[in-house]
């Protein structure tokens, strides 16, 4: 039996095989094909069947903004994927917070002269803000700041370490004599063994993927002092991942390589080669969670122990002010059919946390449930270069948000079409542009005015049926029947971009019906055909306001109330008398505005001055202060090059003859490599003439023309404006 070409989303198991198999027998029956038939089957056997869902989006450092990468990566898949959940009437949490301790936290600190708690506080505060402006449904955004969060991450210590599953370890960590501290992984930087990245971190290379331990790096340095720390001995609790590596390849490797994208399972793949090796579980730092033993005093908790429990506690919180059992979302329940399914929504970066580390962490623990499935997106990439947080080349949400007010579902629908799912994709803001006004503006806001529009006008506004359905009626109604089929079996499939698509593709469906129809043309001679076509094209507007509430949240809403239809959940999707006949129709409202060129000129050039004020930071710093007197020693005068010849035997030598208005002299200057001798006869110079004569390649050298030169190591001249006669003073 060969499998249906439809069915290329879903991976060829065994179990696919079977069942295949048998459904063929029933396709036939069906008289449909064995795709069609297996499609709307595997639905219902793949992870939308499960009742209870623990959701999270990765925790963002509390230590700046979100960017468009960040939202790409974790949360705007998360946000899909749980609106989905909820229309499909599940039981489902979903889960994030600030991460908030941490070596980051403490360097930016220290970069800005305030405790670590101010810097969480601000940027807790806005992050927060933020997601909930952009229409992030998070069910709690919670604080690993929390009391809760700290003695849920001890009691987790503790258990590990009653039960014997720590190494304790003296070893040799770096110390920064100068600050008179040891450095926690993020105080480290070097180059990577690996790739050769020069800013590779003492936990992680960010360029590669892979983990590290700082005494990898090559060339480490102190980010505190810039020197080359020193070995001192320190003792610490190691967790033991070599001892789970068996279990992890039996659980990662053979348990979920037909479930794990292939971006996450080659990762998992290529450390598990790798071979693991025990990780310390505490840090010297004197901000995070206090290790729970008294030999450990002043000692915190690692970061990836305790930051991937906040989502546990985010869930205690949530459960404590809702009045639910929050191990009914993470500990396993006496029927295994009752445990919550757990997805971990992350960027790239985190992988090996979330498939390695926290899972072996949860492992060794014992009673809690693992996630089923680790959907890591790759990066986001912004106008053909690498978003930087430290070279402010990024699009920050909170300064979109009030750039572009009201204007949420538009970045939402430009990012989920580029989701950088399986490899890196780009933003760009004439991307944006197009995608806004070619698609939104064009297709689906153009699609619903018309059907309303034309409603009103011819019909004020009442859906009726007038002659019978006909047969391009009942195919076109046939098809939005499908639509919602092929999106739950794509993001079944984690697949964000093609369940988009399958949703505009319904708004297409639409407007193809309506220019095939030509209501507009037909309604003179037959305006019950015309009543019968609306009411059609009503259904289809319907369909798209609950089909777009996972993808465009608050275009479903406006939609729903232009209708006059109560949001309703996904097992609707599809029907063909959402809105029954007699149904009147609201007012109709533009659901989109264009993106205009001048709103895309200005971002860019904003991206523009924000490089541009980066590359200033990277120019040499003044030299040391000099008294007015010696300034007024020089005797600067404005010159004209009289002639200009190259220096033989050099490269970057040029003789020039200069009238300085006082003489003509000959100045020796390594300039040959930016101008040529014809390009600057007749040129003014600054020139300094009251140097002592110097001797260079056997010419006396009498004077210096002043250059300006870039971080680039380009030279120009330093020159009036103007025309000014030779001999003129530079004050």
């Amino acid at each position: 039996m060969r499998i249906d070409s439809s069915l290329k989303s879903y991976p060829c198991t065994e179990e696919f095989r079977r069942w295949n198999a048998i459904f063929s027998v029933f396709a036939l029956s069906l008289q449909c094909t064995c795709g069609e038939f297996l499609t709307l089957t595997l639905i219902k056997l793949n992870i939308f069947n499960k009742q209870r869902y623990t959701i999270t989006s990765a925790l963002p450092y509390a230590n700046g903004p979100l960017h468009i990468g960040h939202l790409a990566g974790a949360y705007i898949p998360g946000d899909i994927f749980v609106r989905f959940l909820r229309l499909k009437g599940k039981d489902v949490v979903y889960v994030c917070g600030s991460d908030e301790h941490g070596a980051a936290i403490t360097i930016k600190a220290k970069k800005e002269g305030v405790s670590p708690r101010d810097i969480i506080d601000r940027y807790n505060k806005q992050i927060k803000e933020s997601f909930e402006q952009f229409g992030i449904s998070f069910d709690i955004y919670h604080r690993t700041s929390e009391k809760i969060h700290h003695e849920l991450s001890q009691e987790f210590f503790l258990n590990l370490y009653e039960k014997g599953e720590f190494i304790e370890r003296f070893s040799e960590q770096y110390y920064d004599e100068e600050f008179h501290q040891f450095l926690a992984d993020r105080y480290i930087v070097g180059t990577c063994p690996h790739c050769q990245n020069q800013g590779a971190y003492g936990d992680q290379c960010e360029k590669c993927g892979t983990s590290l331990n700082p005494t990898d790096l090559i060339d480490p340095r102190s980010t505190l002092s810039g020197k080359t720390p020193i070995l001192k001995e320190t003792k610490h609790w190691y967790l033991p991942l070599d001892k789970y590596q068996p279990w992890l390849e039996t659980w990662l490797i053979e348990g979920k390589k037909d479930v794990l994208k292939p971006n996450v399972f080659g990762q998992c793949q290529s450390w598990l080669k790798l071979g693991l090796q025990p990780r310390s579980m505490t840090r010297d730092l004197d901000w995070g969670v206090d290790v729970p033993l008294e030999e450990a005093e002043g000692k915190k908790l690692y970061v990836w122990l305790d930051a991937p429990i906040g989502y546990i506690s985010a869930t205690k919180q949530w459960a404590l002010e809702h009045n639910k059992d929050w191990r009914q979302y993470w500990q396993k329940q006496e029927d295994p059919n009752e445990d919550s399914t757990l997805i971990h929504f992350i960027g790239k970066d985190n992988i090996v946390f979330h498939c390695i580390t926290f899972p072996a962490i949860l492992h060794a623990h014992g009673g809690y449930i693992l996630p089923e499935n680790i959907p890591a997106n790759e990066f986001l990439n912004l106008e053909g270069d690498k978003l930087s947080t430290s070279r402010n080349h990024a699009v920050w949400l909170h300064e979109y948000l009030d750039e572009f007010p009201a204007k949420q579902d538009e970045l939402r629908y430009m990012l989920t079409s580029i989701l950088p799912e399986t490899s890196d994709s780009e933003f760009t803001w004439r991307d944006f542009q197009a995608k806004v006004n070619n698609e939104l503006v064009s297709i689906l806001g153009n699609f619903v005015n018309r059907v309303l529009v034309l409603s009103h006008k011819y019909f004020d506004g009442a859906l009726a049926i007038g002659t019978p359905l006909s047969v391009a009626d009942q195919d076109v109604l046939a098809e939005l029947a499908k639509v919602p089929q092929a999106i739950e079996a794509s993001l079944g499939q984690y697949r964000f971009r093609e369940a988009q698509a399958h949703f505009m593709n319904a708004a297409r469906l639409g407007n193809k019906y309506l220019a095939d129809q030509e209501p507009w043309k037909v309604f003179k001679e037959d305006p019950e055909r015309v009543k019968t076509v609306l009411y059609v094209a009503g259904q289809i507007v319907a369909n798209l306001a609950v089909m777009g509430q996972p993808f465009l949240p608050f275009t479903s809403q406006k939609i729903f109330e232009m209708v006059k239809l109560p949001a309703c959940g996904w097992e609707r999707a599809g029907e063909s008398d959402l809105l029954k006949s007699g149904h009147q129709l609201g007012e109709t409202q533009l659901l989109f505005e264009k993106i205009t060129d001048e709103q895309v000129d200005s971002q860019l050039v904003k991206l523009a001055a924000a490089a541009a004020s980066t590359d200033a930071s990277t120019i040499a710093p003044a030299k040391s202060n000099i008294t007015f007197d010696d300034f007024t020693k020089l005797d600067i005068r404005v010159g004209t090059i009289v002639s200009a010849e190259k220096v033989a035997k050099t490269k970057k030598l040029l003789k020039l003859t200069i009238d300085t208005g006082i003489d003509q002299r000959t100045v020796v200057s390594g300039i040959a490599e930016f101008f040529t001798s014809e390009d600057i006869v007749g040129r003014q110079v600054s020139i300094i003439v009251n140097l002592e004569p110097r001797n260079i390649k056997g010419i006396s050298s009498q004077g210096m023309i002043l250059m300006a030169e870039d971080e680039n190591g380009r030279l120009d001249f330093v020159r009036p404006d103007t025309t000014m006669s030779a001999g003129s003073t530079v004050r």
